[in-house]
């Protein structure tokens, strides 16, 4: 009798998984796919255990502040820290040390710069997320808010042309202040330029110009395009006056744009079925082989896409050289609370995907370790999610460490990249930092996990603040600070990254240029953006300001973030002078955004996508906005800021709105007027049952509605 799995060791490999491993992965290696799933089951059974402990911990310790909070009303500040210390919720400070990481590839320890995060599960995004390590200017600011009135397809000549002028002033103002010419602005230059071991640029007064700072002319690429170099940031000056529809001789502004690029296997991407899993694993498989390829129709005709060749250039003595054309890759695996069923136990109890992903995605990334394409170093850089505490990232790099061994890869070859986005981890960041400290090569803040876990392990000491004022409280900016004090002085400095979030505005460009340089001036080396179009606008900061001298800046201070108020928990000012108008206006917001972001996660599988707001206002939504919006209703239901007929009727009545804001959509599945559609069911549940979910996460209700809902179409 044949089965749909086969039994290896200790496990149950479900078949069309080990056909994946074998065929595709394990074609070119050395490794076959029976030796690896023997190691995977040493590995499972060497760790499977302390991953269930290291759960088990963070339930015991809810438990306790749960208990902590119910008896102790009025929060004295002192006891409360002493008593998180007590429970070893905040663990020993490890003391003065730096961090030993190397084989680190310039893109993260030398160079500033935007980094984008795109769901691994849609090829066409992934090949233009990595693709964008380059990008147009002009393009960028002709076709964004950034000017204002863009039009449409039917808009005037005289419109269109008098956008094109104001697009080459910007680019040029932009120029002027990046690489200045003496005595001169790049709005004169004519497409005539000489080359004479510097450059020099005729002006359309027939006088000449040069560069205030000659070493910033790098070369010319074989096209003739001329490569400066500013802030160890690259970008190319295109010259063509007779294509150009504007006074000066610059006909576009080519900017190294998307340094670093995280794919990710979690937050943005939705793998319910073991085939979107393998799915995910095959398109990753395709960026380290680098075959990675999609053909779609845009606008009635066929598109073909593939990864970018390097950009070929020849510097001031005649020798060539190249430019990376893709971004560096990362890859984000799933947190340590999730569980696949693809690789299951001989009780065919389920296994830590967390540990499959280090498994598998190691493996596919031997490829790049023998091309050295992606990583020039040779090092494979992973993004770890959604860690508690030093103990959780001590257990990390056990298991990279027995990773390494099983596939025969250098000690320290897997890095680690720590998401600073939950509240344990926070108070604990010097810590964490030292358990990776011979593998670390990222810290990150992300509000809106650090958010959702602040609203749900402070869930029984009172309301919290409206959504949008929790940016108010001390303990975001002292988060924030934190974050980049501490990586300093651990020695990430031109080591490793230090990361603040997301842009969650993707049509909002012109308010990105007015506020996102505040990531840098608070010492952040990169940061990130939502698209490629972000990528190439959000680079100008980094030409603009240079993060490596603020960096030193904040080092030479010393000055040390008041750790104390990251204990001030943002509670609600006067709940009972909170008007029943407001109280329905915030329950609506969040309403709305869990529903706009749930109805795509169960009907389609699309786990991060740009979801219209109350406002119709498009926002990047992925599960850490589900995470916030569902505990903070979860918190107000809890604490009876409103009731539950309040949340249904809010509920209904943002369903109604949702379904009109998709409703062009030939794909989309309403769900008024009978609200009994698992997507609605999904929604109301993350509240009415978010105060016992665990830490306030929100895959399993998400997964459990959208395997309700394939198994209803199937």
């Amino acid at each position: 009798m044949s089965t749909d799995h086969q039994i290896i060791n200790e496990l149950k490999v479900d078949n069309i998984f080990f056909d994946f491993i074998d065929k595709e992965v394990c074609n070119g290696l050395d490794i076959s796919a029976i030796d690896f799933f023997q190691s995977l089951s040493e590995i499972l059974i060497k760790y499977q255990n302390q991953n269930i402990n290291l759960l088990k911990k963070r339930k015991e310790l809810q438990s306790k502040i749960d208990d902590w909070h119910l008896n102790n009303k009025r929060i004295d500040q002192k006891k409360y820290k002493n008593f998180l210390e007590d429970i070893g919720y905040i663990t020993p400070n490890p003391g003065k040390f730096k961090i030993g990481v190397e084989e680190v590839d310039d893109e993260i320890s030398q160079i500033s710069g935007p980094q984008l995060v795109v769901p691994v599960t849609n090829q066409r995004f992934v090949l233009n997320a990595v693709n964008a390590r380059w990008g147009s200017l002009f393009d960028c600011l002709y076709g964004t808010n950034v000017i204002p009135n863009r039009g449409s397809m039917t808009t005037s000549f005289a419109h269109n042309l008098q956008r094109v002028n104001r697009t080459a002033e910007l680019a040029c103002e932009f120029l002027d202040e990046i690489a200045p010419l003496k005595g001169a602005s790049y709005r004169q230059i004519t497409s005539q330029v000489k080359y004479t071991g510097a450059l020099i640029f005729n002006l359309n007064d027939g006088e000449l110009a040069t560069l205030i700072n000659p070493e910033q002319y790098i070369g010319l690429s074989d096209n003739g395009n001329i490569l400066l170099k500013n802030n160890d940031l690259h970008f190319e000056i295109v010259c063509d006056q007779e294509r150009s529809l504007h006074k000066s001789g610059i006909f576009d502004v080519i900017l190294e744009s998307a340094i670093t690029t995280i794919v990710d296997f979690e937050d943005s991407a939705s793998t319910v079925t073991d085939e979107e899993k393998i799915h995910a694993y095959r398109n990753y498989l395709g960026l380290m082989r680098r075959d990675l390829s999609s053909t779609f129709t845009k606008n009635g005709h066929t598109v073909s896409r593939s990864l970018n060749e390097d950009k070929e250039y020849t510097d001031l003595n005649g020798k060539k050289f190249s430019l990376p054309g893709t971004s560096l890759t990362l890859v984000r695996n799933v947190g340590i609370h999730m569980t696949t069923n693809m690789v299951r136990n001989l009780d065919d109890s389920a296994t830590p995907e967390g540990i499959l992903d280090a498994m598998v995605t190691s493996l596919i990334a031997l490829h790049d370790l023998k091309l050295k394409v992606n990583s020039k170093k040779g090092s494979m850089y992973i993004v770890k999610p959604k860690l508690h505490g030093p103990d959780e990232v001590k257990y990390t790099m056990d298991l990279f460490s027995s990773v390494e061994k099983a596939l025969s890869i250098r000690k320290n070859t897997l890095k680690i990249g720590v998401m600073d986005e939950e509240r344990r981890t926070t108070l604990n960041l010097k810590a964490c930092i030292y358990e990776a400290r011979d593998r670390i090569i990222f810290i990150n803040t992300g509000f809106l996990d650090r958010t959702g876990d602040e609203i749900h392990t402070s869930m029984m000491a009172g309301a919290m603040r409206s959504k949008n004022l929790i940016k108010e409280e001390a303990w975001y900016s002292a988060y924030e600070q934190n974050n980049v004090s501490i990586g300093l002085e651990c020695g990430l400095f031109k080591k490793a990254q230090i990361g603040k979030g997301m842009w969650a505005q993707p049509d909002q460009m012109r308010e990105m240029l007015d506020n996102k340089m505040v990531h840098l001036e608070a010492g952040a080396s990169c940061s990130w953006v939502p698209s490629p179009t972000a990528a190439t606008l959000h680079a100008t900061h980094y030409h603009r300001f240079n993060v490596f001298s603020r960096q030193q800046k904040i080092i030479s201070k010393d000055k040390k973030t008041n750790q104390d108020d990251l204990f001030i928990i943002p509670f609600l000012k006067l709940p009972d002078q909170l008007s029943e108008e407001k109280i329905i206006t915030e329950i609506n917001n969040n309403a709305q955004s869990i529903l706009g972001y749930v109805v795509r996660w169960i009907n389609h599988g699309v786990g991060c996508s740009k979801v219209q707001d109350i406002n119709h206002v498009g926002l990047m939504e992925d599960r850490a906005t589900l995470r916030i919006s569902s505990q903070h209703m979860a918190n107000w239901l809890y604490h009876k800021i409103c009731s539950k007929e309040q949340v249904e009727k809010a509920f209904k009545d943002m369903a109604i709105i949702v379904d009109e804001q998709n409703k062009h959509d030939p794909n989309y599945l309403p769900m008024s007027p009978k609200f009994n559609c698992y997507a609605f069911k999904a929604s109301t549940e993350l509240v009415f049952e978010g105060v016992k979910q665990e830490n306030g996460y929100t895959e399993d209700i998400l997964i459990k509605y959208r395997q309700k809902f394939l198994e209803a179409r199937s």
